[in-house]
């Protein structure tokens, strides 16, 4: 590009999309929107909370002159998602992540095939559901309904990025990690397919996916999923 110079700062939270660093001067071609200008040096725009030039908000279709001296920062916390319940879509690579927003009763679509990413992001806009990546070409699709950046590779900090974040209602062992359906109590009789000899004669209580049928029961893997969940309600119950 051969025109007007802009200068941009972008807020520390947005450092890991700028590895060259927060200040830059930028050339832009005298016609694209500032929210392109940005996306071009490496944010999505579904980390950017507002744009400012010159100390005044400017929408994202703002056409950036020679001069301006450009704030970036970031979405705030808790980020409000307005038009619809607040729910989840994860892509093919975050599968712990979902796993674990199930288990503490989140509305989390997930698929564990690679559905690509025209349909991940019509799915999105058709079920009105946050996508969630680290994908930063899914999260630059104009279709999606709404769009965040998962930062680690760590699903522990994954959830609780999330969750600070977004600050969903939490209902624990409510929904079915399998398929994100809503659990029913069940009786051993309703759920004797499932158990084999040892699982048969040592439980009693159980719980059973009102969509796919999967039976639940406090395993040997329980305590692990309590420290999960008393860990998530400590920091993020309402």
């Amino acid at each position: 590009m051969n025109g007007p110079e802009i200068h941009v700062e972008f807020a520390p939270d947005l450092t890991p999309f700028v590895p060259r660093g927060p200040r830059r001067t930028l050339v832009t071609d005298g016609f694209s929107s500032l929210g392109h200008v940005v996306e071009s040096a490496g944010v999505p725009l579904t980390e950017v909370g507002s744009l400012w030039v010159h100390g005044r908000e400017v929408p994202t279709s703002y056409v950036p002159a020679a001069g301006d001296a450009v704030e970036v920062r970031p979405v705030a916390r808790p980020q409000q998602v307005p038009g619809a319940p607040l729910r989840f879509l994860l892509d093919v690579h975050l599968g712990t992540l979902a796993r674990r927003l199930r288990l503490l009763g989140v509305d989390t679509a997930y698929e564990s095939t690679d559905l690509g990413d025209p349909a991940l992001a019509a799915l999105s806009a058709a079920e009105q559901r946050v996508m969630l990546s680290r994908d930063r070409g899914l999260l630059r699709r104009r279709e999606l309904w709404a769009g965040a950046y998962v930062y680690s590779t760590r699903p522990e900090d994954q959830l609780r990025d999330v969750l600070d974040r977004f600050r969903p209602e939490l209902r624990p062992w409510t929904r079915c990690t399998a398929c994100n359906g809503l659990l029913k109590e069940a009786t051993k009789e309703e759920v004797a397919d499932q158990l084999h000899g040892g699982t048969q004669r040592s439980y009693d209580v159980f719980a059973q996916c009102r969509n796919c049928g999967r039976a639940y029961w406090k395993g040997a893997h329980h305590e692990q999923l309590v420290a999960i969940v008393e860990r998530a309600l400590e920091e993020f119950a309402r």
